[in-house]
């Protein structure tokens, strides 16, 4: 082999190797925000607000950004927002379409669906897809920020023009 083919060489087998060692770093990463998504969609659809906290820190924010929510702070109002979401569409439940988290920051979308009870008190059927911002510490979300259309479903459940 002539210089110039050992070096291209030296250089394809040194750029396989740091791809090799990339690889579980971003494998973990996935891993990582795959489970903190199941975890937050297995806790919306515990319909249990204590089970539901499992999934966040002591100390966490939740913020539904839409016309329908607002800002909580701490475990006693996220329990009191759960609660009170659940009451609302007894039947909730979320989907998981992807989750990713890096660096402690990352996202889940999904789909949100049910019988709307006490939100606008239409007795009727609504889907949504969203997005929720989460920043995560040891595993756990410590800040969520929803969004999602709520003409959508105000749509759907017919106080809104389609």
């Amino acid at each position: 082999m002539n210089g110039s083919m050992t070096t291209k060489m030296g250089v394809l087998m040194l750029v396989a190797m740091l791809a090799a060692t990339a690889a579980p770093a971003q494998t973990k990463s996935g891993d990582q925000g795959k489970a903190v998504a199941e975890a937050w969609v297995a806790a919306w659809n515990s319909h249990d607000p204590d089970k539901f906290l499992s999934a966040f820190t002591s100390d966490v924010t939740y913020e539904d950004t839409t016309s329908i929510g607002g800002a909580y702070h701490g475990t006693a109002e996220v329990r009191k927002f759960v609660a009170d979401e659940i009451a609302a569409v007894p039947d909730l439940k979320l989907e998981l379409v992807r989750g990713m988290v890096n660096n402690g920051h990352g996202t889940i979308e999904w789909v949100f669906s049910g019988t709307d009870k006490d939100i606008y008190k239409t007795g009727k059927k609504f889907s949504v897809r969203g997005v929720s911002v989460v920043d995560v510490k040891d595993g756990k979300i410590s800040r969520c920020l929803d969004f999602y259309d709520a003409a959508t479903i105000m749509k759907q459940v017919g106080v809104a023009p389609k």
